[in-house]
């Protein structure tokens, strides 16, 4: 889950962002039209997005982005265009002008999404995106137990969460996936290394699952290797 804070001292703008980010998904937004509650929430949560409107009644924006801390991915909202420099010159990832729309928005997010992978690249916070149900679900690697084939689609098995199912390959998923944590042993199965329990005689037992994973033929080598990989974690 991201989690974002939103200031803007006009609550239709902030129900925008809302709206947008419940269509996006996988985002737990605060909103705040008082710059100063929003930004004693922001110090002391600090939030991984600040989407902050810069001419506010009270404050400045962008006088407000020296205070944010440090390394807090900032995206700036505003309805006056000759405010970009300014927000560029504190850092901000990007800049929505005012009426916000949603593809821009998307856009946005991508954005921010590279910035918080490149700012954490550890592998506490390595996260995905992927188009589930219709709206972008991000997916916390940490989480994800197992992964099985679905013809056009996979099935992510997730620990002490819902199964999520997005219209990817396994292909196009192994190669979003760091090879220090996962390992494909089928063509239909790609399993998460720190979730092994056991294995033996070609057969997987993955914490947090019911059922054994079988190593495929063509990916045996791979099931060999799990001893050595195991070894050096």
């Amino acid at each position: 889950m991201i989690k974002c804070v939103a200031i803007d001292d006009e609550p239709i703008a902030l129900s925008i962002i809302q709206e947008y980010c419940n269509r996006y998904g996988g985002i737990e937004l605060k909103c705040f039209t008082s710059p100063i509650a929003g930004m004693d929430h922001i110090k002391e949560t600090k939030p991984d997005i600040v989407f902050l409107d810069i001419e506010m009644n009270s404050h400045n924006g962008v006088t407000l982005a020296k205070e944010l801390p440090e390394g807090t991915c900032l995206i700036f909202t505003t309805a006056y265009a000759n405010y970009a420099l300014d927000g560029f010159n504190v850092d901000a990832v990007d800049f929505l002008h005012k009426p916000i729309f949603y593809p821009r928005f998307e856009k946005a997010m991508a954005k921010a999404g590279i910035f918080i992978q490149h700012k954490d690249p550890e592998p506490s916070a390595r996260c995905i995106t992927l188009k589930a149900d219709h709206k972008n679900v991000v997916v916390n690697l940490n989480d994800v137990i197992v992964i099985e084939a679905m013809d056009n689609y996979v099935k992510i098995f997730r620990k002490d969460m819902p199964t999520v199912v997005p219209q990817i390959t396994m292909k196009e998923i192994e190669a979003m996936l760091p090879e220090d944590c996962f390992v494909r042993i089928h063509r239909s199965f790609i399993i998460s290394i720190p979730f092994i329990e056991k294995f033996s005689n070609r057969t997987v037992y993955l914490h947090n699952f019911p059922r054994p994973i079988p190593a495929g033929r063509k990916y045996i080598t791979a099931f060999n290797n799990l001893n050595n990989i195991i070894q050096t974690k």
